[in-house]
């Protein structure tokens, strides 16, 4: 078996582009994912080390010694750190010339060929769902007998081989949770909604929903929801509750955990025999009944991507997905004493001056207890990326999703919108909601209950405001 490095390289100072992060970008409040995408080969690869170098605030100088005592380098990669995660690889060959090296992520699993082409130094990518066919590569087996994987053969020349099915039997993953204890130091991860410290593992891959925008359905983990067994997971949290007993709160990571009811509320249940706090993403849909008793077994917080107050910009992008459902399911999160962490996205296809200020009053209207706003980011893979191209919204200037800083462009624009337009609204939309007196008296509340909270926000709020100076500093 090969010495093998999981890396995820540093990069942007503050970049949360992880390999659990959905989009990779500097956030206005400083949050960071867990590297959940590397640890999982690296529980698969004995005797491997996880080194997450971003919340780590380790540097390059920091990572270098690691590639002399590695035979190879497994690293995640992203649309905005491509570049630099090539910069990284060629800078660890030259401390150690017989390293392999090779790029796991959405971006390879699509592009495996011109991201070969692109940068010599890379070994070999691995497509789509990875874990395996790294594991092969770390146990030494021959490339060309390696499904899902893309190499550079001695002659120089890209093979590609044949794709790897996909993993039916989650529960053969072995737990994330354990990496997470021997390599990474959990209290550097943080997220500005959830309780500090917390842990986030999925539970199982894949989404049934159609989002044209959506990253890792598309890419890597498809559209049929492919889950571990309650007792598998259940498991693992036992594990983990004994292992991290800091943890205040466990989040579920799946792209849409409620996509299966029964089993989201089986699982619930055994959690609250645990005892533990849990929230997870959710659609804006689940009923009543069992928004119910997932409260009841310790759910805290539901994460939601509304994405838009405006019915056509959701049939735009197949969210599937109608305003007046998602307006009663938020009610009824209200009622039971649900927090929701409410996800909205602005230059979607359609997008207008009107429907902006349309969503901004209705994101007042249905009030989650926070918000995210981002920027339309058409992803290659993704379903979004070629309308873009094909309807000219996309151009070369703005195709790396990202500025020099790593802080997020607008890169979409339309006839009737331009960059500009998008851009700066996303500012006005987080004035919109938090500048309210309503917001403001929740806020402060908050903080008066809760000194650890008083000084969360503050420190929150200190990021919020620098972050929005950086953001008018690219406007001008």
């Amino acid at each position: 078996m090969l010495r093998t490095l999981f890396l995820q390289a540093p990069s942007f100072d503050g970049f949360d582009g992880g390999a659990g992060s959905r989009y990779q970008a500097r956030r206005e409040i400083k949050s960071f994912w867990y590297p959940t995408w590397l640890a999982q080969p690296a529980a698969l690869v004995e005797k491997s080390k996880l080194i997450d170098a971003p919340p780590h605030r380790q540097s390059l100088a920091d990572v270098l010694p690691h590639a002399r005592e590695s035979d190879l380098v497994v690293l995640h990669t992203s649309t905005p750190s491509f570049a630099s995660d090539v910069k990284v690889i060629e800078a660890l060959k030259a401390e150690n010339p017989n390293l392999k090296a090779g790029l796991i992520g959405a971006k390879v699993a699509v592009d495996s060929q011109q991201s070969l082409e692109r940068a010599p130094c890379v070994d070999f990518v691995a497509r789509n769902e990875f874990d395996f066919t790294i594991k092969d590569v770390a146990d030494d087996k021959p490339w060309a007998e390696i499904e899902g994987l893309s190499w550079r053969n001695p002659q120089g020349v890209i093979v590609h081989n044949a794709d790897r099915p996909m993993i039916e039997n989650m529960d053969s993953l072995p737990f994330v949770s354990p990496v997470y204890q021997r390599d990474l130091t959990i209290e550097n991860y943080f997220i500005g909604y959830l309780k500090h410290p917390y842990i986030s593992i999925y539970t199982g891959r894949g989404c049934k929903s159609r989002c044209t925008f959506c990253l890792w359905p598309q890419t890597v983990g498809g559209h049929r929801y492919r889950t571990r067994s309650v007792g598998h997971v259940i498991e693992e949290i036992a594990w983990a509750k004994k292992a991290f007993p800091q943890v205040k709160e466990f989040f579920f990571d799946d792209d849409t955990f409620t996509d299966d009811l029964p089993r989201a509320e089986a699982i619930a249940r055994e959690l609250g025999k645990l005892g533990v706090t849990w929230s997870c993403n959710a659609k804006a849909n689940v009923p009543y009944e069992t928004l119910k008793v997932l409260k009841n077994n310790g759910l805290r917080l539901l994460l939601v991507g509304y994405e838009s107050g405006d019915q056509q910009i959701l049939h735009n992008i197949k969210k599937g997905m109608r305003v007046e459902v998602a307006e009663k399911f938020t009610r009824d999160c209200h009622e039971l004493g649900i927090a929701i962490h409410g996800t909205f996205i602005v230059g979607l296809p359609g997008e207008t001056k009107e429907t902006l200020d349309k969503t901004m009053k209705w994101a007042a209207k249905i009030n989650p207890h926070t918000i995210q706003v981002s920027l339309a980011a058409p992803y290659p893979g993704t379903f979004l990326y070629d309308q873009a191209l094909k309807n000219g919204w996309l151009d070369a200037d703005n195709a790396e999703l990202v500025d020099e800083h790593g802080i997020q462009i607008a890169p979409l624009h339309y006839p009737h919108l331009s960059h500009g337009e998008i851009f700066n609204s996303v500012e006005e939309f987080y004035k919109s909601f938090y500048f309210r007196p309503s917001k403001i008296g929740a806020i402060v509340a908050e903080m008066i209950r809760s000194p650890e909270m008083m000084k969360r926000r503050l420190r929150e709020g200190v990021e919020f405001f620098d972050f929005l100076k950086e953001r008018r500093a690219i406007a001008a």
